[in-house]
């Protein structure tokens, strides 16, 4: 369960661009997209075995090292033997990169495909996905501009600059969270630099590579349920524990990792500025309001195939949906 995904992950910004071709003759990546909690993970290892495939991770909080039980990571015995790619590669006090993040991801499915296997990018990071499956550019970074920006966060706070964000583009102010001082740097450091609004740089989508993309939700009413009985889980299972665990390792210094849902919650309580009960509950009303984010950002792109995830049969329509593309 992550403070990423659609509009709120990575050092957004991309562009449309030429890009670095591909391998030619590859074969398509089937994606596995959706908001938290929905069933993406239970449907990729389904899937995982009835294609001969292996799984490449589009979470961008579970390529943190040590945050397992906050982002809903599969143990290995839950990986079922499926082979899982980009778990576990960061420390946290690594800043994400959603540049970085496409060239793994990119190298990962290249040898998945050359081994003659089918490559499953699974994830609720709505630019990750785009990143990996469509040719993007990325702007460069100006040092004083984004130092002038950081300081100005530091000193008054995210909300003046996520208002100064609407003013110049509402649509990319609406896909990050007010909170998320990061990307809001990011979005008005990309404003300054191109002189276009920041959502110009997420153009009309060229593929990168040919792909069948699968969209997994519920109703509003179970998937809320469904959310907060998976926080009770993470309570239940040691989140807090988890949380003390990486204070060594310098998760509130880290500008990506400390933004999690759950982590979050759970560093303002153990800093005394929440009771234990107020981050709990807060970590279910502040998921719930990012799988409202995904939604929106998912269900613009018409190429999804969107599937129940309460339906019975949902392993064997999504595996009729990747038999008829490939025909």
């Amino acid at each position: 369960m992550t403070a990423t995904g659609p509009g709120t992950d990575g050092p957004a910004g991309c562009a449309a661009g030429a890009g670095s071709a591909g391998p030619a003759g590859r074969g398509a990546v089937v994606a596995v997209v959706g908001p938290t909690a929905a069933g993406k993970s239970a449907l990729s290892i389904a899937l995982a075995h009835a294609l001969g495939g292996e799984v490449v991770n589009a979470d961008s909080m579970q390529l943190y090292r040590g945050m397992d039980v906050g982002t809903a990571k599969l143990t290995p015995v839950e990986r079922d033997g499926v082979p899982h790619h980009l778990l576990d590669i960061w420390p946290v006090t690594e800043p994400a990169s959603v540049a970085e993040y496409q060239r793994l991801a990119r190298a990962a499915i290249d040898d998945i495909l050359a081994r003659g296997r089918v490559p499953l990018l699974v994830g609720g990071s709505g630019l990750y996905v785009r990143a990996v499956l469509e040719r993007f550019e990325f702007p460069g970074t100006d040092p004083r501009l984004r130092a002038r920006l950081e300081a100005e966060l530091a000193a008054v706070g995210p909300a003046p600059l996520h208002a100064r964000l609407r003013a110049a583009d509402p649509a990319a102010a609406e896909g990050i969270l007010p909170g998320n001082g990061r990307r809001i740097v990011r979005a008005l450091e990309v404003i300054e630099l191109t002189g276009a609004p920041f959502t110009a740089a997420l153009p009309e989508p060229t593929p990168y590579y040919p792909s069948v993309q699968l969209g997994v939700d519920l109703d509003t009413a179970a998937l809320d349920e469904r959310i907060a009985l998976r926080v009770d889980r993470m309570w239940a299972d040691g989140l807090v524990d988890e949380v003390r665990g990486l204070l060594d390792r310098g998760l509130p210094e880290g500008r990506t990792a400390s933004r999690a849902l759950g982590y979050q919650q759970v560093l303002r309580f153990l800093a005394g500025e929440l009771t234990e009960a107020e981050a709990h509950d807060e970590t279910i009303r502040a998921t719930r309001r990012f799988v409202r984010r995904q939604r929106s950002w998912f269900r613009r792109d018409p190429r999804i195939h969107w599937l129940d995830s309460a339906d019975p049969g949902l392993a064997e329509a999504a595996l009729g949906l990747v038999g008829a593309a490939a025909r």
